[in-house]
């Protein structure tokens, strides 16, 4: 890394200090690949939810944010944040009663960067975006982190926004914000979407056409990309991160419901004393939650690293 590239990853990093980098840890229940698996996060050794007390913006003033990452770039498993269940654990995601492994489209092998959420965000299912022309999805802002360092599951990445696309997912918008690792050797090129193509030729294209297919193995048609699949630059994605935040404190808040007769989100917490979730530390809800219980992941079906040749796989 160049004395120029140093110094300014030292000006993004300023505010950090070792014990701000190093607070979140991870509470592991039972064995990874089975339906009773949990990945609860800690902060100094207390349960924190990941979609509501860690804080969306890790420094506000250099455009740093926090990212939860659920999937690690490389493997299949479908974990994601559970909206559901109290202090909202990352858990594997189930249909039909069996675990879900994103297919193997080739040339891709599992999922192609570390994919997770930014905390403190909600696309609302009640409001249709103007662009798109759809309602959200009711889950955390999807994030796509593409530095080189391979993440783990409920690991809480400082990154850097550098764009954004619009996947149309069974008719829900479903953002996709392109980010990088703030420590990663080529954050300090990468400030716009621009940049990406510049540094990682080829990634945005890939990303394109992995979330086109990937549901294809499974019996599901192709997906659509808002904006003809392109793109949209660093102001763009700001602009939907900050809606997104704004929907989530108004859920939170109890001015947007938490639960309705299509879903039941758990907006407990121990950080935001105004919002109608607040949960003190000796509520039951609270002492209750499991111990560490950490297992050996349990085998995986072979099947699930078979490569799915896809004939309208191309851009």
């Amino acid at each position: 890394m160049s004395a120029i590239a140093l110094r300014r990853l030292s000006h993004h990093l300023r505010h950090f200090s070792p014990s701000t980098m190093a607070q979140y840890s991870t509470r592991l229940i039972g064995a990874p690949n089975t339906l009773e698996h949990r990945v609860y996060i800690e902060q100094n050794g207390q349960v924190v939810s990941p979609f509501h007390d860690i804080p969306l913006f890790a420094d506000q003033n250099n455009g740093i944010l926090n990212m939860i990452v659920e999937v690690p770039r490389w493997t299949n498993a479908k974990m994601e944040i559970s909206k559901e269940e109290a202090f909202n654990p990352i858990k594997q995601d189930v249909k039909k009663g069996r675990l879900r492994y994103v297919r193997n489209c080739f040339p891709h092998h599992g999922y192609i960067w570390n994919y997770g959420a930014f905390p403190q965000t909600w696309e609302d299912p009640q409001q249709t975006h103007p662009e798109t022309k759809a309602k959200g999805d009711n889950d955390p802002l999807d994030v796509c982190e593409i530095g080189e360092q391979v993440g783990y599951v409920g690991q809480v990445k400082q990154v850097k926004v550098l764009g954004i696309m619009a996947l149309l997912d069974e008719g829900e918008t479903d953002w996709k914000v392109i980010v990088i690792d703030v420590r990663d050797p080529l954050a300090s090129r990468m400030n716009d979407i621009e940049d990406v193509e510049r540094q990682l030729p080829g990634l945005i294209r890939a990303t394109n056409e992995w979330f086109r297919i990937y549901k294809i193995p499974d019996g599901k048609p192709e997906n659509n990309f808002a904006f003809s699949g392109e793109a949209k630059n660093k102001k763009y994605a700001t602009e939907i991160i900050h809606e997104c935040h704004e929907a989530w404190r108004r859920l939170i808040s109890g001015e947007s419901p938490a639960k309705t007769p299509s879903y039941d989100i758990s907006i407990r917490n121990i950080s935001i004393p105004n919002s109608p979730g607040y949960t003190r530390k000796d509520d039951p809800a609270y002492t209750g939650l499991p111990t560490d219980s950490r297992k050996p992941p349990a085998p995986i079906d072979p099947s699930i690293s078979k490569w799915f040749y896809i004939a309208s796989a191309q851009v």
